[in-house]
């Protein structure tokens, strides 16, 4: 077996509730603590999985159990206060879709910004401009300011420039809720290029039908518990039944 491209073992990640002011440095020291103090509480809690290459992994679970912070523990948004995180691969991440561009830039310089942020060199965007511009359908809007977009317009652009990325891991948080209906298709169809080309899929979604469209294998969190570990099916059936939800 290969080695895994994600692996947790036993993490844990602490965040504080609606405390006023900043924290000194007494305070940043403390946290390191591993015993919970007033006004925290614990995101994840001794979560442990691997994940291997080409894995396509869902993971589930209500509003608030822990879900996008998983996600952003493996990008290295955010980082653990105990046990260990090893992410082997570079990450393309879908999280919070349009975070990074710029009102008041075009939507030519945002692509290229962006791209570049996301360790593309100026070279290889010019040599994929032309395919993200085409994919996002703004091909008249090069040179509008970002901020005049609509949102729909804004979904658009993003996502054909993280899908461009060459990044083995693949990141998706909800974003596929959003966007016109044929949109959503021709992303769907992208993921499945992706896919079959070998990358890892490791997306939070409620949305059953795409959990089972993309995903084997499934991931059930629950008040930052990792509750069961399965096939996809069998993970979105105990969901289902723990909270008495009948499937679409």
């Amino acid at each position: 077996m290969p080695a895994p491209v994600i692996a947790l073992d036993n993490v844990g990640i602490r965040f504080r509730r609606n405390r006023r002011g900043r924290r000194s440095f007494k305070d940043l020291f403390a946290r390191r603590s591993r015993r919970s103090r007033p006004g925290e509480f614990w995101a994840l809690r001794g979560v442990s999985f691997t994940v291997q290459p080409g894995e396509a992994i869902g993971v589930v679970g209500r509003n608030g159990q822990g879900k996008s912070t998983l996600l952003k523990l493996v990008t290295g948004v955010v980082l653990a206060d105990e046990g260990t995180v090893h992410v082997a691969e570079g990450v393309a991440p879908l999280i919070e879709i349009t975070g990074g561009f710029v009102d008041d830039l075009s939507v030519r310089d945002n692509v290229y910004l962006t791209a570049g942020l996301h360790g593309m060199t100026r070279k290889q965007i010019a040599s994929r401009f032309d395919d993200i511009i085409d994919f996002a359908e703004i091909a008249d809007f090069l040179d509008t300011p970002y901020k005049h977009l609509s949102s729909g317009m804004k979904v658009r652009i993003a996502f054909a420039v993280i899908s461009r990325l060459e990044e083995p891991i693949l990141l998706v948080d909800e974003v596929l809720a959003v966007g016109d209906k044929a949109f959503r298709e021709k992303c769907y169809r992208r993921i499945e290029e992706l896919l079959a080309g070998g990358r890892t899929l490791f997306i939070v979604s409620h949305n059953e039908r795409d959990l089972r469209r993309f995903c084997s294998r499934g991931l059930y969190l629950d008040k930052g518990s990792l509750v069961l570990d399965a096939p996809i099916h069998d993970v979105l059936a105990k969901y289902n039944a723990d909270y008495g939800i009948v499937p679409a």
